[in-house]
């Protein structure tokens, strides 16, 4: 089994910053791809930021310039830093990765967290 868990959602002013992590552990063969989603209410899922293990990043338009995504392969962690927060920032934000278990697996399968709660007040 892996686990992927969260940490660093809060409550922040418009204009400040948050600094959310997140660490895979379990049954780890390979990492490939990880990332951040985000879901607020009454809307859905959307991708926030992801990075390979390469280290090539993806933004969602709302957040780049604002939001910075970067990984530690050897320590199984994806962080998310959050400048500049606005209050269409607020969301459960979710961690993503898609993880090979063996050397014999086919294609990665994709892990979510549980969720953490960013909430950016004006």
């Amino acid at each position: 089994q892996v686990q992927l868990v969260e940490s660093g959602g809060g409550l922040v002013q418009a204009g400040g910053s948050l600094r959310l992590s997140c660490v895979a552990s379990g049954s780890i063969f390979s990492i490939y791809t990880m990332g951040w989603y985000r879901q607020a209410p009454g809307k859905e899922r959307e991708l926030v930021a992801a990075i390979t293990s390469g280290g090539s990043t993806n933004y969602a338009s709302s957040v780049k310039g604002r939001f910075t995504i970067s990984r530690d392969n050897p320590k199984n962690t994806v962080s998310l830093q959050m400048n500049s927060l606005k209050r269409e920032d607020t969301a459960v934000y979710y961690c993503n990765a898609y993880v090979t278990r063996t050397v014999l697996d086919g294609p990665p399968y994709q892990y979510w967290g549980q969720g953490t709660q960013v909430t950016v007040s004006s």
